[in-house]
């Protein structure tokens, strides 16, 4: 949908500086020897580029006072407004008290709206063209005409621009139009960058909550089996237990620090050491200087349990788990190994590609790894590297800047 509306968006994009060009031609004669063509294409080009990040914020008094002085410029206008539905949100140039009047005639008309102004006796408003609004007759109105057209998103009226001139001319008119479709073209883009960060937010939340019911089921049976022959360990395990299930069913933020997440991993731990008991060793081996990389929530715990299920052999084989967090300039880089009988790597691709939604999958690898490339980029996926009898080693990298958000 998004790559639709981009494609749309370059061709209106087009269309829309072709006429600016001629709006440019026509404002200024070319003195000798200057290419004209070029430098109007290019102040349309970069015009068009100034005002664009602002209307892809949405449709407010900020986004439309950022962008107007540019679309002034773009227009050659002596003055240009853009209203909502109900107020003038900004203007730039000796804009008229009727602004809004003349917006609300246009967003109820739904279509273009031309308000000559003040005519000279030989000016009567005879000519053809788009709908003329109330009172243009020659002793109503205001000095400069006006060319208004409605902002659209999704079909939705949602805003007007205006702009006002001493001539109101055909190619004005056709210019100020085009420029309005390109402005509304902007915000349905933006309202879609608003639907797609919503739909990956509660993707992220559904994703993370999804936390294992046999590893809940293993850790209470492991509880309980402690309560009649030592209940000071049960007690103590009981505590890690809530410690762990209250740091991952917490809904405050996306993101941790690289110490609370592994903070999460001790707990997680402790639980399955009192399962497995000597047989699980683990070793852990960090860069104090990471410590408080942001890395995105419960990103750490489903790699270790992933390493535990696949690196204990057999029943009283033994097994070791490694992680490793290192400092690697601009990015922390972290590994968890097991020394386990390993995978085919098909079947390690076949891990990442499974549905990480699917019921009772808990938060396995495909789930890690499909929020990292959504929050980092896809070169910031899981990299598992596994053979038979070899071992599992994932590794992963968090950049240390500043995140962005969904």
């Amino acid at each position: 949908m998004l790559t639709t509306a981009c494609v749309a968006l370059s061709s209106l994009l087009a269309f829309l500086l072709g006429l600016a060009l001629a709006r440019l031609l026509w404002c200024r004669p070319a003195p000798p020897g200057e290419h004209r063509t070029d430098d109007a294409t290019f102040t349309a080009l970069h015009l068009a580029a100034m005002a664009a990040p602002a209307l892809r914020a949405g449709l407010d008094r900020d986004s439309a006072r950022r962008a107007v002085r540019h679309l002034r410029v773009l227009l050659g206008t002596r003055a240009v407004a853009i209203t909502s539905t109900e107020a003038a949100l900004a203007w730039e140039g000796p804009c008229t008290d009727d602004v809004l009047t003349y917006a609300r005639a246009t967003l109820a008309a739904g279509r273009t709206q031309v308000f000559p102004g003040r005519a000279l006796p030989h000016e009567r408003a005879s000519d053809a063209g788009p709908d003329r609004g109330p009172d243009h007759g020659p002793d109503h109105g205001p000095e400069h005409g006006a060319v208004v057209v409605p902002l659209t998103v999704d079909g939705t009226v949602v805003g007007a621009l205006a702009a006002f001139d001493d001539e109101v001319s055909a190619a004005l008119v056709r210019t100020v139009a085009e420029v309005g479709r390109w402005v509304s073209g902007q915000l349905e883009l933006a309202e879609l960058d608003v639907s797609r960060r919503r739909a990956l937010e509660a993707e992220m939340r559904a994703l993370r909550a999804q936390i294992s019911p046999h590893f809940v089921y293993n850790a209470l049976t492991t509880i309980a089996s402690f309560v009649r022959t030592d209940p000071a360990r049960a007690r103590e395990l009981l505590l890690d237990f809530a410690d762990f299930s209250r740091y991952a069913l917490r809904r405050a933020h996306d993101f941790t620090t690289l110490a609370d997440e592994l903070t999460c991993v001790d707990r997680y731990l402790l639980l399955e050491r009192a399962r497995f008991g000597d047989k699980l060793r683990f070793s852990m081996q960090v860069a104090p200087e990471v410590l408080s990389v942001l890395v995105p929530f419960l990103c750490l715990q489903p790699l270790v349990e992933n390493a535990i299920k696949h690196g204990m052999r057999g029943p009283g084989t033994p097994g070791e788990v490694r992680v490793v967090v290192r400092d690697a300039g601009p990015e922390a880089h972290i590994t968890v190994e097991d020394d386990g009988a390993g995978m085919d790597p098909e079947c390690a691709r076949r891990m990442l590609d499974e549905d990480p939604a699917r019921e009772g999958s808990g938060i396995g690898l495909a789930n890690v790894d499909l929020r990292l490339r959504q929050i980092y980029g896809d070169g910031y996926g899981l990299v598992v590297e596994t053979a038979l009898g070899a071992g599992t080693k994932v590794r992963l990298r968090v950049p240390k800047s500043q995140l962005s958000s969904l």
